[in-house]
Parts: C-alpha cells; sequence; structure tokens
C-alpha cells in the first residue's frame, strides 16, 4: 500500500517557548533511520508543515529525504502564537503575501527549493489573535494567486469552523485546504460539520494516545468513512519530539495502526483514499 504523509516536520524547533529540549528535532540519525523506515513501509512522499520560524531547514529536509529516497513538499507561512518570529508583526498582510509568493514561486532563501504548501498556520485554542488573523488572510491571498494548498494547525481540534469562515471569506478554495489535528476534537458531529464546509480534515497525530486513544480514532475514521466523508481525510503523525520518533516511530501508522484499520473492516477504497488520493489531490502532487 502506497501512501502521502500529509502532516509532518524532518525538522522542528519549538523547545525555546515550551522549555523543552525534547522539542527541537535535531537529532540526525534517529531521523534518517525513521524515514527509512517509513520508506520500506510504502510511503513516498512527505508534506513538511514546518513553518518559517519553527526551526526549519529546508537544505537539511531535503538531504535526509534524498538520503530515504522519499519526495519532501516543503512549506512556506508562519506558525502561530508563542512560536512566531519578530517579522510577523512588523510585516503587513501584502508584505507577508508576497513572501509567501516568493517561496512558492522562486524558492527558499538562497536554497533553490520552492515550497509548495502554506503551512502550517495556526492559532491558539481560545481564539485567533489578531497576528495569526493577518497570517491567515496573506496565506489566502497567496493561495488565491497560485493555487498552493494551506495547512492550519487547530490547537487540540478547536476553532476549525472560524478557520474555515476566515479563509472562505477571502476566497479560499476550501477543496485544496486541510484543517490540522481535528481527531483531537473528540466530537465526530464536530467533524462532519466542518467536513460539511468541504474542507478536508487531519486524522493527523496518529500514535499520540496521551491526547486521544488510537481505539477511539478507528471508531470516529470508520463512522466518518461510512457516512460518505472518505475523500476530505488525510492520516499521518505530527511527530515534533525525539521522544515520539523513538517511542512510537515513523512507521508506526502503516504498520500498526493501518492494520487495526484493517481489522476493523475499513474498505480498501477508504484506506486508498485517505493515504494516497486526498494527499494527492489537496497538495496537488502529480
Amino acid at each position: 500500500m502506497q501512501a502521502i504523509y500529509a502532516h509532518e516536520h524532518i525538522t522542528i524547533d519549538l523547545s525555546g517557548p515550551k522549555n523543552d529540549a525534547d522539542c527541537r528535532l535535531d537529532d540526525r540519525e534517529l531521523t534518517l533511520s525513521g524515514l527509512k523506515s517509513m520508506r520500506k513501509a510504502g510511503v513516498k512522499t512527505v508534506v513538511d508543515q514546518t513553518a518559517r520560524g519553527m526551526g526549519r531547514d529546508p537544505r537539511y529536509a531535503q538531504a535526509l529525504a534524498d538520503e530515504a529516497c522519499l519526495r519532501v513538499i516543503h512549506a512556506t507561512g508562519f506558525y502561530k502564537e508563542p512560536f512566531l518570529p519578530e517579522e510577523c508583526y512588523t510585516m503587513d498582510e501584502d508584505s507577508m503575501s508576497r513572501l509567501f509568493l516568493s517561496e512558492l514561486e522562486d524558492g527558499i532563501e538562497a536554497t533553490g527549493l520552492r515550497a509548495g504548501v502554506i503551512g502550517e498556520i495556526g492559532a491558539g485554542k481560545e481564539r485567533i489573535a489578531p497576528v495569526e488573523e493577518k497570517i491567515f488572510r496573506a496565506a489566502a491571498k497567496a493561495h488565491r494567486e497560485t493555487g498552493a494548498p494551506i495547512c492550519t494547525h487547530t490547537t487540540l481540534g478547536t476553532l476549525g469552523m472560524e478557520q474555515v469562515e476566515l479563509l472562505r471569506s477571502r476566497g479560499a478554495d476550501l477543496a485544496h485546504v486541510v484543517l490540522s489535528h481535528i481527531d483531537l476534537s473528540g466530537h465526530v458531529d464536530y467533524m462532519i460539520r466542518l467536513l460539511d464546509t468541504g474542507v478536508n480534515i487531519g486524522f493527523d497525530t496518529i500514535g499520540k494516545n496521551n491526547y486521544q486513544p488510537d481505539e477511539k480514532r478507528v471508531i470516529w475514521l470508520k463512522e466518518l468513512c461510512e457516512r460518505g466523508y472518505a475523500g476530505q481525510i488525510v492520516l499521518s503523525m505530527d511527530l515534533t519530539r525525539k521522544s515520539n520518533c523513538r517511542e512510537l516511530g515513523y512507521d508506526y501508522l502503516m504498520t500498526r495502526f493501518i492494520p487495526r484499520l484493517v481489522e476493523a473492516g475499513f474498505r480498501r477504497r477508504w484506506l486508498d483514499a485517505m493515504l494516497w488520493e486526498n494527499p494527492a489531490r489537496i497538495y496537488r502532487l502529480s
């Protein structure tokens, strides 16, 4: 079975605001070993959602992906408070949009590598802060001009409808927008309300049982697929800690979670949609 991991981080550094060195994913051998195991399990492409100010290093990510024989999609954008660099507060919306456009069309800084997604742009749990709203508006503008997909971060699955309305009001094509971490909400009715807008959702914290148990993810996914939403769901793991990589491994989704879905009676067409067809369509991958 072939797969595209829709939301990962080959490198990331959230250690400063979190005051936790485990949140700096910089162990080259650990990451490379994980990527190789992922490739062996059938993953062909990784969408790296590490935006500006999150420890993004596209040369490093590309080198590891190349060594593991994986395709990597790089990101442009900014994350959320308190992980935003100072430039987010000084740039206006148009300048920010032009920056995203430049990284999508011309390349990221001096790397020669072009971004293929605007993400992950995010919001906190209680509200979308003004600076985060500016990022969403700038992302929507760059998306309209280029067609580049957008991936958002929701904190524990919250504020999904607010993000949808903000992007839709700015002319975004929701068919090419993914709201991440919606599995963490734990509410199927809420997931359905989101899906009915035409947006895509990520069950992209697979294996993180300290947030939600995979047993429930299996139940929620089956209900959504049976209701006809298999074409709007993507899967991934969103590993952001060295401990995640050691304890779960990048291949957990393919080697341990997918067999559970098969055992639960998931149809092959649902799995093909969530693992391959949906991310290929959303991220315009040929």
